[in-house]
């Protein structure tokens, strides 16, 4: 098991040498000498596994199936309820919101974790969904709708290695990512988060995993890695987010199923549950798609996770009751997501196995499954964050390698008179728009907070930045949002408009999917000058603007491109020929929703398609 030596050992020799000696002033002795033969890191793993397992009372068993909140949680509750995981919510972050805060926060709570008497470390998770996003500082990546228009699996598994190379400077080791959701419904607030309306494309897109978790765990930047929502979310009725998906299982296991498979193929650590129900029935809660299915027939050998209080969900009420708890373990549920009543799902567990309804057999094959991916990725020998790596977060590698990803996702879908590319020399261009100067919009959901937030919410360089640095000296680059001051003396008006950030919930649009009046005037304001107008379209989805789209002169798709803006300008300027095709279909208008590839509806554009100069 020589790879399981290798995690967090890498960096300045020095530096690495300083941490060894630190950690052992730090940590009890149960970490670092190796009393029992678990503690050996010799021995495979499954004998490690099977001697701690052996040592485990039932609470210490229980604490492991357990994953609290980091902002419901001390350090103290960690030793004392032998609590297997933390996890932070969207924009739940240390104060300040720092690389290094997050390593502080990180080992403080693992050194509360080895002063159990068993000295098991906490695996800590985070939804570092497109970047590490929420720290501040961190790379964000375009979401996954852009990145499935890149249709470069190989990019997507540099972004996951920089991805796991960010998360293992603050110390985190596990991440709820990839999202291998099948969006069939575009007025799902989650669009953005998948990398195709098709299974083909997520399932290519798998190679995220390869990245954060690298060949086999236990590298220096191995970071666990999260397929998910298990499964058929992106197929509910009216696009409903947390809704019912009706389907046969056939139309399930063709359309959904497959980019789970890929993921298993992949070795993937963990699976999160949706929150979405089969037919009626709660995911969170049924047996046949998670243990018959994944685990068997798929062969899943890593641990199940649920969503944030997703067995609550399982009767319709809010709480859990002891028949929701074990209606999920007994599903096949090994890890549960329980953000601030961890106490009461604690001891409901323990009632429910003491009262013979959840067998121990059960409790075994979940701790079994969970211990086994912390000792695989190294865990006990080296439980600290790796402060080597806490400068990669943001760093210009990264930054690069995002700004690549922006400009091979965007989708060119009207060029009329080849008004693209753009003279870089002696030209002069107005840009407007509410997204043209705006780092969280162009960032989306998931960015610093859960839903998002307008503003300079982080560093990186917005899309009108990168306009301004791709010109020379002899070029103009006017701006107002509004497009007010424009006049027949430009040679060309760039209007970058669209959505502003959402999250899954409020992200859901059940009425018009169209720009808005700001929008709409900015544009007006543009054409009355006569000039050519470019629109750069910002969303998380294909909008509806076919009845906008003959007065404008081009249009660009730019999804939600994260930090850096100056790939876009890229491809506005010819510095990069756009080369991303759709992974969703186009609307002609919104009474086609759902509109899906092959489904015989005549789209506004295929899925596919793409322009190029």
């Amino acid at each position: 098991m020589t790879h399981v030596l290798r995690r967090r050992l890498v960096g300045p020799p020095a530096l690495a040498l300083l941490l060894v000696a630190l950690v052992g002033l730090v940590a009890p002795p149960a970490a670092t000498a190796a009393t029992w033969p678990y503690q050996d890191p010799t021995l495979p793993v499954a004998t490690r596994v099977a001697d701690l397992l052996s040592r485990m009372s039932l609470d210490e068993k229980i604490g492991q199936m357990t994953q609290a909140e980091r902002g419901s949680v001390t350090a103290t509750d960690l030793t004392t309820y032998r609590l297997g995981s933390i996890l932070s919510g969207g924009g739940s972050a240390p104060s300040p919101n720092t690389a290094a805060s997050w390593a502080d926060m990180y080992d403080s709570f693992q050194r509360a974790a080895l002063a159990t008497p068993l000295g098991i470390p906490m695996i800590y998770g985070v939804d570092a969904v497109h970047g590490h996003n929420n720290v501040v500082g961190a790379t964000i990546f375009p979401h996954n709708i852009g990145l499935g228009a890149t249709r470069d699996p190989a990019l997507v598994q540099q972004i996951g290695q920089a991805v796991a190379e960010e998360v293992s400077g603050t110390g985190v080791d596990w991440d709820f990512a990839p999202c291998l959701c099948v969006a069939r419904n575009d007025r799902w607030g989650r669009t953005y988060e998948s990398f195709g309306e098709t299974p083909d494309i997520p399932s290519d897109m798998t190679t995220l995993i390869t990245g954060l978790q690298g060949a086999t765990l236990g590298g220096p930047t191995s970071v666990l890695a999260t397929a998910k929502h298990y499964v058929g979310d992106g197929g509910t009725t009216g696009g409903d987010d947390q809704g019912n998906t009706e389907l046969t299982e056939a139309e399930l296991r063709a359309i959904h199923l497959p980019p789970f498979q890929a993921a298993v193929q992949r070795g993937v650590g963990s699976v999160m549950i949706s929150y979405s129900s089969w037919n009626g029935g709660k995911m969170h809660g049924n047996q046949y798609l998670i243990t018959t299915v994944l685990k068997g027939e798929l062969g899943f050998s890593g641990f199940v996770v649920s969503d944030w209080n997703g067995i609550d969900q399982i009767d319709g009420s809010s709480g859990f009751t002891a028949a929701e708890v074990t209606t999920a373990i007994n599903a096949g549920i090994d890890m549960v997501m329980v953000p601030t009543a961890w106490k009461t799902f604690i001891s409901t567990l323990r009632a429910e196995v003491q009262n013979g309804h959840v067998p121990l057999s059960r409790i075994d094959d979940a701790n079994r499954r969970i211990l086994t991916k912390k000792f695989e990725l190294g865990l006990f020998e080296r439980p600290y964050t790796d402060r080597s790596w806490t400068p990669t977060v943001g760093s210009a590698a990264h930054r690069a390698l995002a700004r690549q990803a922006v400009r091979e996702s965007q989708v060119l879908l009207k060029n009329a008179n080849g008004v693209l590319p753009l003279a870089r020399d002696n030209n002069k261009i107005f840009v407007a728009g509410k997204n043209a100067d705006n780092i969280g919009n162009q960032s989306g959901g998931w960015t610093i907070s859960w839903q998002g937030s307008s503003g300079a919410i982080t560093p990186g360089t917005t899309i009108l930045q990168g306009i301004r640095a791709a010109v020379g000296p002899t070029t103009t680059v006017t701006y107002n949002q509004r497009g007010t001051g424009i006049d027949r003396s430009y040679r060309a008006a760039i209007a970058l408009v669209g959505e502003t950030p959402y999250a899954e919930g409020q992200g859901d649009r059940t009425g018009s999917m169209s720009l808005d009046r700001e929008d709409l005037r900015t544009i007006a304001t543009l054409r009355n000058a006569g000039v050519p107008v470019i629109v750069v379209l910002v969303s998380g989805r294909p909008m509806d603007i076919a009845t906008e789209l003959p007065k404008w002169d081009a249009l660009l798709a730019s999804w939600l491109p994260g930090t850096e803006g100056d790939g876009v300008a890229d491809v506005l300027f010819g510095a990069a020929a756009p080369t991303g095709a759709l992974p969703m279909t186009w609307m002609n208008s919104v009474s086609q929703q759902p509109i899906n590839a092959g489904d015989g509806q005549v789209p506004l554009f295929p899925q596919g398609y793409g322009l190029t100069y």
